[in-house]
């Protein structure tokens, strides 16, 4: 029923983070290409298309946040009970992910078409932005169960050590997107200019095919068979682990996207070139943490193997030693990128106002950026190796509980505007990141492995 691959982790005595990290790096960076190249050419059509765009996409993530939560807690499941040598039981997790992610999805597709034009109006989008907005939503937000489909498949793929399948398909999803763009926005090949409904289009279009192509090789490679009545008989034991697992683990980025969303609807009162200048630096930001957020993925992989093979203190040095990279180049990128600012906004815009707002933003990351990195490695550490409540709790308090009044009373009523809000998330990633060092550094959470290995003898990973 499969193909033996070199990434078949239930073959190979060591996972090392580095093996596993470089192609989610590769397939973060595609990914985060993929939202310039939408940036890029939308600039042609206007800075309302732009803000749109960027505006739709954080309710997006948003409602992805809640298909995580399965095929999160599926993965943390997947890389514990493989690390414990129990491969039997992942089929499992694996079918009840893909079955409640599409049905949730479909619900979801429905709410997010039929409540369109009120959540542009919740986030105080302006009239010309609401325009694009609608369109955008009806067709990505009614094929948003598309990419839960895609995520469950793509974090099975991961969690057997298969990155480089995931990176090789997102290489392939990004030139469907990218020629689909092309195409639609310039008029090419004979085709209408569709604005930002062909960007819509080509993203729904792309994913598709990248869930097709995944769960094709999902089958051929994995280390088990999934039985087609595996989907439809979800054993609740195995859907109670998942949720488990997922939803306090979804609970924390759930509500940092939550307060980032709020955050938008403060800054909405400003207009479309303040949303647009939030768009921009955005997609400039992504370059700066997106040695971290891979790292955090790499990590948590490995992490959730050792933790199930009973390896808890090499989990321990593993996490450090991979903070201490991801801090070196994070650093080294926020600066370079900070004084570059003026020549990549140009990349952009031409509005002056744009460009010196979106400069002093940058030099802003210089100290935001290596407070997000020790968050992204240590919270996605914790996940792995089971301690899931602790951070959601932190990730309420601070986000929603002290980042969405300081954000208001700094970016509105201090008139300090998007500034005002970078501050805000400055302190919040930065309390939360001395709370998360003291929390691993406790090894409290050697105590909540999901799983215990079948033997001493059976470990299957290194570092």
């Amino acid at each position: 029923m499969r193909a033996k691959g070199v990434d078949d982790v239930t073959e190979t005595k060591e996972l090392r983070v580095g093996q596993i990290t470089w192609p989610v790096l590769v397939e973060q960076l595609l990914f985060m290409l993929m939202g310039t190249a939408d940036t890029f050419m939308l600039s042609h059509v206007s800075g309302s298309a732009v803000a749109a765009v960027g505006s739709s996409n954080q309710v997006i993530g948003l409602v992805l946040l809640m298909f995580s939560m399965i095929s999160g807690g599926t993965a943390v499941l997947v890389a514990q009970y493989l690390g414990a040598k129990r491969i039997e039981e992942c089929a499992k997790f694996t079918a009840a992910s893909i079955t409640v992610n599409l049905a949730i999805g479909v619900l979801v597709s429905m709410l997010v078409v039929l409540l369109r034009q009120n959540i542009a109006e919740w986030m105080q989008l302006p009239s010309t932005v609401i325009t694009f907005t609608d369109s955008y939503l009806n067709i990505v937000g009614g094929t948003i169960f598309i990419q839960a489909l895609l995520n469950a498949v793509s974090s099975v793929l991961r969690s057997n050590g298969f990155t480089r399948v995931t990176m090789y398909v997102s290489i392939g999803m990004n030139a469907v997107h990218i020629l689909g763009n092309y195409t639609f926005i310039y008029g090419a090949f004979g085709m209408p200019k569709l604005g930002v409904t062909g960007v819509a289009v080509s993203t729904s279009v792309s994913r598709l095919l990248a869930f097709v192509v995944m769960m094709v090789i999902m089958y051929r490679v994995v280390p088990y068979t999934i039985a087609w009545k595996d989907y439809i008989y979800i054993h609740i034991d195995h859907l109670k682990k998942i949720l488990a697992i997922g939803v306090p683990s979804a609970g924390e980025p759930l509500a940092y996207q939550s307060a980032q969303i709020v955050m938008t609807s403060f800054m909405g009162i400003y207009g479309a070139t303040v949303l647009a200048t939030r768009v921009y630096t955005l997609n400039l930001m992504f370059y700066i943490f997106v040695i971290g957020s891979a790292l955090g993925f790499g990590t948590q992989i490995v992490v959730g193997h050792l933790c199930g093979a009973g390896k808890m203190e090499e989990a321990y040095k593993q996490v450090w030693k991979s903070l201490r990279i991801a801090l070196s180049v994070t650093v080294v990128i926020a600066i370079v990128m900070a004084f570059s600012g003026h020549s990549l906004f140009h990349l952009f815009t031409s509005d002056p106002g744009v460009i010196r707002m979106g400069t002093q933003l940058l030099l802003i990351c210089i100290v935001l950026e290596p407070g997000r990195t020790f968050n992204l490695v240590i919270i996605q550490s914790l996940r792995a190796a089971g301690d899931v409540k602790f951070p959601v709790l932190m990730g309420i308090i601070f986000p929603i509980g002290m980042g969405i009044p300081l954000s208001y009373y700094l970016g509105v009523h201090l008139h300090m505007e998007l500034a005002g809000v970078w501050w805000t998330i400055c302190i919040d990633e930065w309390t939360r990141a001395i709370i998360m060092s003291v929390r691993w550094k406790s090894k409290v959470w050697q105590k909540k492995a999901l799983v215990k290995p079948l033997s001493d003898d059976t470990a299957l990973v290194g570092v």
